[in-house]
């Protein structure tokens, strides 16, 4: 209208959009009503008798559904239903037959509608080749092509789970990208009618970028990628739809480039490739192609030619590819593990080789020499291309290391075996290392038997610990027994050395407790000179000591002085008496502090 004003917001450019959201998911795809859902229950029962019928009288339908009833009025439209016909309430039955049926519609439809005659309310049949669906998007209807994308399906072989994901993943698409989506393309599979209900389906997404001016194409195509590749998951989500999408980003400019060079990747995707929605790129292109006036130029014609002349060397390249690829870390991985698994930290790859032979063939001699000889020789290939020393390899020399990597893949497997028996053999050596060491230096040198019933009675019975620990230092008794038996179970050993944790530190937690206790009873506080002064009485099985800032004395009680003494010794005596709960002491000592310090108290 005249009176409008102009928008005084200008266009957001394709920089701008990418950081935003445009769209909510459950947009993405047309939701059933609430009075359709009650609908569709009340008819369920009538719904799969016609489901039935068709699929057992004509096996070879790819697909029926039940076209969502919003898109109804507009595929009515299209088909010229009569006026009164519309008026009728009807449910719209999608079935999609082979191409090679097209002829027999007639037919199908007669029989299909006499079979369903007497139900209420009518239903009517729309039946449809995949050639009509291509057809529909080709013409850019996109109300007929998006109704059978999002119909409700009763059965499908494949091809409408695989169109409904792509139909949701192009909308969450165009609605972030707005008018910088060129063109979304499906092929393989899909439109070549062999898709399944777990076929990937390929598709061409191209992205206008000749606006943009802030960013270098290189990075805008990875921040594009990462972005329609992030709602993936959303369209697998909304359309409930097992088919994998493969989405392939190009650039404008880029594809532009690449059909000018006619490159033949580009050739059989205009060829191929239906348009789920495109603005007048891509179907100009197809149809220029289908009349033969895209055509490569000399210079690309020489590139293509070229490649013949390549296919020896590529071939051996990729020979050599073969080894330094998968052969090399078909090996060398496993060996790796192996050495982890071992207990060593992971070798660095050019002394894998070394340390495997060392560990498993010399040490354990666990291993044929044979199979060190096998790494070392696949890893020195490996080497020798890295320094540019090997340029090609044979056929004859690339079975023969297949073989002999399949051969030592097999031998590390059992390897794997033999280690985890070692491995349980030292887990548990170091748990019952661990828990009776900690449990001698509690209660003293003694038997097992010994330690577990002093524990019983000293720490379970008097409530110092939880009874549980009883259990557990039983459990891995036992564990260790069955182990020296050879009836040992890989999860017994697992549980024993988790229970074992929980023991000892129990078991260290009490011990710190006792030498806290032990150290607080023999350490006394001294205040003297009026209380000006404060020094520190240590009193242990090895003496009492006097410390009075950075001065330490012995005291001797023989003697009756105070005798000069190093902080080693010191320290030596106080670490002893860590875990003695009791102490004696002359009282001569208490006689020698008065002479020294002069009338003093005792803080405790």
């Amino acid at each position: 209208m005249a009176n409008e004003k102009p928008s005084s917001k200008e266009p957001k450019d394709l920089n701008e959009q990418m950081n935003e959201r445009k769209y909510t998911p459950k947009d993405a795809m047309p939701e059933l009503s609430e009075e359709v859902k009650k609908e569709m229950e009340k008819r369920k029962d009538e719904l799969e008798k016609v489901k039935n019928f068709l699929i057992k009288k004509y096996p070879f339908t790819i697909a029926v559904g039940i076209l969502p009833p919003q898109f109804v009025p507009k595929i009515e439209e299209e088909e010229d239903i009569p006026e009164n016909e519309r008026k009728e309430k009807r449910t719209h039955i999608l079935v999609l037959i082979p191409e090679e049926q097209f002829k027999n519609i007639p037919k199908i439809k007669k029989e299909i509608v006499d079979y369903s005659k007497n139900i209420k309310p009518k239903l009517w049949f729309h039946i449809i080749t995949p050639v009509d669906i291509w057809n529909f998007y080709m013409d850019a209807r996109y109300d007929l092509s998006t109704a059978i994308a999002m119909a409700f399906p009763l059965y499908d072989k494949g091809l409408l789970g695989a169109l409904r994901v792509a139909e949701v993943h192009k909308t969450l698409v165009i609605r972030k990208f707005e008018k910088y989506v060129s063109s979304y393309v499906i092929a393989g599979s899909l439109v070549r009618g062999t898709a399944t209900k777990n076929s990937d389906v390929d598709v061409f997404i191209i992205i206008d970028d000749t606006d943009v001016k802030r960013m270098p194409r290189l990075e805008l195509r990875e921040r594009l990628r990462g972005i329609i590749y992030s709602y993936l998951s959303d369209a697998a989500a909304i359309s409930g739809a097992k088919n994998k999408l493969e989405p392939q980003i190009y650039l404008l400019t880029d594809f532009w480039e690449a059909v000018k060079d006619a490159h033949p990747v580009m050739f059989t995707f205009i060829r191929d490739g239906i348009p789920l929605y495109d603005r007048g790129t891509f179907i100009p292109w197809k149809l220029l192609l289908k009349m033969g006036k895209i055509k490569p130029s000399p210079e690309a014609i020489d590139m293509f030619m070229s490649m013949g002349d390549k296919v020896e060397k590529t071939a051996k390249r990729r020979l050599l590819d073969i080894v330094v690829g998968d052969i090399y870390w078909g090996a060398l991985t496993p060996a790796q593990a192996l050495l982890m698994l071992y207990g060593l930290p992971p070798p660095v790859p050019k002394d894998t080789a070394q340390i495997f032979r060392e560990t498993f063939v010399e040490k354990e001699k666990i291993i044929e020499k044979k199979y060190a000889d096998i790494l070392e020789k696949i890893i020195k290939i490996y080497k020798d291309y890295e320094h540019g020393k090997v340029s090609e390899i044979t056929g004859s020399e690339v079975d023969g290391l297949i073989k002999d990597t399949d051969d030592f893949i097999k031998r590390m497997k059992k390897l794997r075996e033999e280690i985890e028996k070692v491995s349980q053999k030292n887990t548990i050596e170091q748990i019952e290392s661990d828990v009776f060491k900690l449990l001698e230096n509690l209660f003293g040198k003694k038997s097992k038997n010994e330690l577990v019933g002093i524990f019983e009675k000293e720490l379970i019975k008097k409530g110092k610990m939880p009874i549980k620990m009883l259990q557990i230092l039983k459990d891995i008794e036992k564990v260790m027994k069955e182990f020296k038996g050879g009836k040992i179970k890989k999860n017994d050993v697992e549980n024993a050395r988790k229970d074992a944790a929980i023991l000892i530190n129990h078991l260290i937690d009490y011990g710190q407790r006792c030498d806290l206790i032990a150290v607080d009873k023999s350490r006394m506080q001294l205040v003297y000179k009026n209380g000006t002064e404060k020094a520190e009485l240590i009193i242990t099985n090895a003496g009492a000591f006097l410390v009075r800032g950075s001065t330490i004395n012995k005291i001797q009680s023989n003697s009756n002085k105070l005798e000069s003494t190093t902080i080693e010794e010191f320290e030596a005596a106080v670490s002893a008496q860590k875990g003695k709960l009791q102490t004696k002491t002359d009282v001569k000592i208490f006689q020698i502090l008065t002479k020294e310090l002069g009338d003093f108290e005792i803080i405790i």
